[in-house]
């Protein structure tokens, strides 16, 4: 009768045995996790090495041509229009033109 009663008190204790679609199915999960680790980990360290061969090579590269835009804010009610033209004298010119028609800078 003792060996009945341990058995009953095993499987109280362990649940019956996974069966091997489940088993299948944590080793895949498994194996998901484990390339999702390794691209997170290769991602992690290649980047700033590719950053670094890279970053010489752009700041040889020549930005002529673009135009560079300054932005700023105004107040709400002050409106006005900023013209530059390839036909003014200096490509640093600007003509503005403000709510009420007048006109200040190379216009």
């Amino acid at each position: 009768m003792l060996p009945v009663q341990a058995d009953k008190e095993w499987d109280l204790i362990r649940p019956e045995r996974q069966s091997s679609a489940s088993r299948a199915r944590a080793g895949i999960l498994r194996v998901t996790l484990l390339f999702g680790l390794v691209a997170v980990a290769l991602a992690l360290i290649v980047t700033p090495m590719l950053e670094q061969r890279i970053r010489p090579q752009i700041g040889q590269l020549r930005f002529d041509g673009l135009d560079y835009t300054a932005t700023g804010s105004i107040r709400r009610n002050v409106g006005y229009t900023v013209r530059r033209s390839v036909l003014q004298g200096s490509p640093q010119s600007v003509c503005i033109i403000r709510d009420n028609g007048l006109r200040s800078g190379a216009c």
